[in-house]
């Protein structure tokens, strides 16, 4: 998953605060890998995907997963990506952390 970032690429996630985080490509091997071992059966399932001008898709789809409790849940999730050159560079996603 890495690869289909630039090298840095700019992220907007609640899971980073509310400020712009400028991420490596590393930064986000290690941030899907630790999510991958922490809920072994995380999931997305894509609803919709819509593109905006020449630069810009726009990705609707329901995260799902079990934590390490064992509860189940799902999350909604919105993410706007910014592609330059094949690659993207900003990747924008919006859901509830409650």
């Amino acid at each position: 998953m890495g690869a289909l970032y630039s090298e840095p690429a700019e992220f907007k996630d609640p899971s980073f605060g509310i400020e712009l985080v400028t991420q490596t490509r590393q930064n986000i091997i290690e941030k899907y890998s630790e999510m991958q071992q922490a809920i072994p059966d995380l999931w997305g399932d894509v609803l919709q995907v819509y593109a905006s001008g020449e630069r810009h898709v726009i990705v609707e789809f329901v995260s799902s997963g079990t934590a390490p409790n064992g509860s189940k849940w799902k999350l909604p999730i919105c993410t706007i990506f910014t592609i330059e050159n094949r690659l993207i560079t900003e990747d924008y996603s919006y859901y509830d952390r409650l």
